[in-house]
């Protein structure tokens, strides 16, 4: 029998020990959660000697609950049938007890491009223009409306203005087109569950009979559905025990709401909690930065995060004079940390996937091999490749180009063609930047995303960086050159698989979450870009912004660089950068200068949760005067 005890601290040890009823463990970043969940159940199976298939342990991502799975079956020896998603699990029990809602078992789950394709019918349909109402925001505002559970005929009464009626007749209409394809989308797996379980009591007391002890983790990102679905199932033993941290909370645009864990207090008065404070993952000065930060929020608990780890290496801040500047500094740092020529314990983290476009030529430059988590390269998106297309066709007629613009909507391809048939010559001896600005405006490319729209916005600040590389260039023949020379260099390096196995991270902090390298460089610390500009006049979201920076200071274990620039080119015009808040938020004694004209004696103020913001030209005197140490911030600011 696996002793799961021995290799355990007492913390963990009282949390896998828990006896009956309701427990909630707060875990903090590199605390050992998933050690101690998987010892709570070979715990449960072995000392209580609970049946395999009467534990339900519900994890948020498929390769989580498959990696537990795999860790309970070798430390046991037994298979857990009951382990994943919350979309797996209510999948599961819809496809067995759906036909009481008049769901087929065959029923068939719509995905991101199924939805988006029905959306355009139901747009057309109503004689709408998807340019005006973009269907991918129509489908985020049924979704949010899902995930609040509310229903086409709720929402039809709480739609207000033109807009939100035109996505009440979209939801209803949309709804209709699911019933009649005997299909749900991902919402309606968690909704449609609930509605059974509700609907039919003894659908759900016959769960609840046989999950006599369920786990969640990372239970800070569940929204009301898969909160409803927690405390439902958990009943009538709530022989619940969850795991989560309101400092990685993070997914909030997803519908994710860490306040869920807040309401267990007042769901359950014999509630116990348990505190996983010392992290194994990360050095001291790491930890101590990411404790620092984090307690600037307010909103929720914040854990005592500390560590056992000493370490020589104290946290490198370095402020680059440009994004270039910046990009070759990350780069050539991380080649001296390289193994070799193995760089798979380096990562390079951003707020925005647009950023990652100057550390892929700088790696292309170097010949470093690198590789994006979560997105694909930048001249690879789709965006990217549209709007190039466009370009191609100013230099020349290109069969490739014509067929991809016709794919965007044959109308528009027409009346693209004619304007560019009238002003060919002209745009012959014009700036490629230039160039792609009256592009954009005469093909209305960007009108179909709506910068309300997470992934539609991201897709915006791909176009506009794009720009940013136009500027460089003086011909659209260079400009386009070169840009098919660095996707040749990365087409030959994805070739090998080899160097993919020892190639450097990029990612965004989003993606980085449940990751760990030993050096980590967070880049683009300046306000407006992280924090995010849609973040700094709103409290929630900018203490959103903070988690975030949390999690991506605890994904480094041995060596963290915080780096920003003193102006930056966004979307093809340099504009001058405040470092961010956050720098500020960690103390002084951590940090190790490099590359900054700042005296040494200097320090950044501590901001204030409502810092105010100075955009100015890069020739603004007060910026000069500022950046040379000449005047204070409040100087600055208030100039």
């Amino acid at each position: 029998m696996f002793d799961v005890l021995s290799s355990l601290n007492d913390q963990q040890k009282n949390a896998v020990l828990h006896e009956e009823g309701p427990a909630i463990v707060l875990a903090g970043a590199g605390s050992g959660k998933t050690r101690v969940l998987v010892s709570r159940v070979v715990h449960l199976m072995q000392e209580k000697q609970i049946p395999a298939d009467h534990i339900l342990l519900v994890t948020f991502t498929n390769k989580a609950g498959g990696e537990m799975t795999r860790r309970v079956q070798e430390m046991s020896g037994m298979l857990l049938p009951f382990s994943g998603t919350y979309h797996r699990l209510c999948s599961r029990i819809l496809r067995k007890d759906g036909f009481h809602l008049g769901l087929p078992f065959d029923y068939v789950i719509f995905d991101d491009e199924d939805q988006l394709d029905v959306m355009k019918n139901i747009l057309k349909r109503l004689n709408l223009s998807p340019k005006e109402y973009s269907p991918r925001m129509i489908l985020g505002m049924i979704s949010k409306a899902k995930t609040e559970m509310i229903s086409a005929k709720e929402y039809s009464r709480l739609a207000r203005g033109k807009f939100q009626e035109v996505a009440s007749k979209s939801f209803d209409l949309y709804e209709k087109a699911l019933r009649e394809n005997s299909a749900v989308d991902f919402d309606d797996l968690l909704n449609r569950t609930v509605d059974l379980f509700m609907q039919f009591p003894e659908v759900l007391d016959r769960y609840q009979q046989q999950f006599e002890y369920v786990l969640v983790d990372e239970y800070q990102d569940v929204n009301r559905a898969q909160y409803l679905l927690t405390t439902m199932l958990g009943k009538p033993q709530n022989n619940l025990f969850c795991v989560g941290d309101f400092s990685q909370s993070i997914y909030g645009w997803r519908g994710a709401d860490f306040r869920n864990m807040l309401l267990m207090k007042d769901e359950y008065s014999t509630l116990k909690e348990y505190r996983l404070e010392q992290n194994y993952r990360s050095s001291q000065p790491i930890v101590e930065a990411a404790r620092s930060v984090i307690a600037h929020n307010t909103s929720h608990p914040v854990l005592d995060l500390w560590t056992d780890k000493e370490s020589v290496h104290k946290i490198a801040l370095y402020e680059a004079d440009s994004e270039t500047d910046e990009a070759e500094y990350v780069i050539r740092t991380a080649s001296v940390f390289a193994k070799g020529s193995d760089y798979s314990s380096i990562a390079i983290l951003y707020r925005t996937n647009a950023q990652s476009r100057v550390f892929e030529d700088m790696c292309m430059r170097y010949g470093i091999p690198y590789r994006l988590v979560g997105g694909l390269r930048f001249y690879a998106r789709k965006e990217i490749k549209d709007v190039l297309a466009y370009l191609r066709l100013v230099v020349r007629e290109d069969e490739v180009a014509l067929r991809r613009i016709e794919k965007l909507g044959k109308r528009n391809m027409q009346v693209f063609r004619q304007w560019l048939a009238e002003n060919k010559k002209r745009l012959e001896s014009g700036r490629p930047s230039e160039i792609l600005d009256e592009v954009l405006e005469n093909s209305k490319y960007l009108d179909k995303y709506d910068d309300k729209v997470e992934d539609e916005l991201s897709r915006i600040e791909n176009v506009k960086e794009l720009r940013s590389v136009a500027s460089h260039f003086e011909t659209m023949t260079a400009f386009l050159e070169n840009i098919a020379l660095v996707e040749d260099n990365t087409l030959a390096d994805v070739q090998s698989e080899e160097q993919a196995s020892r190639a450097l991270t990029m990612m965004s902090m989003h993606a980085a979450k449940g990751l760990e390298f030993d050096t980590v460089f967070l880049v683009g610390l300046e306000e407006g870009l992280f924090p995010h500009s849609r973040a700094l006049l709103d409290r929630d979201e900018l203490e959103e912004e903070r988690r975030l920076c949390y999690v991506g200071i605890t994904r480094a274990r041995e060596r963290l660089y915080l780096c920003y620039a003193r102006k930056r080119l966004i979307y093809g015009t340099i504009s001058g950068s405040i470092v961010s808040r956050f720098v500020a938020e960690v103390p002084e004694h951590l940090i190790e200068r490099q590359g900054l004209r700042m005296s040494s004696h200097s320090r950044f103020p501590v901001a204030s949760k409502s810092l105010p913001t100075k955009h100015v030209s890069v020739d603004d005197p007060f910026l000069e005067a500022f950046l040379s140490d000449e005047i204070d911030v409040d100087t600055f600011l208030g100039a």
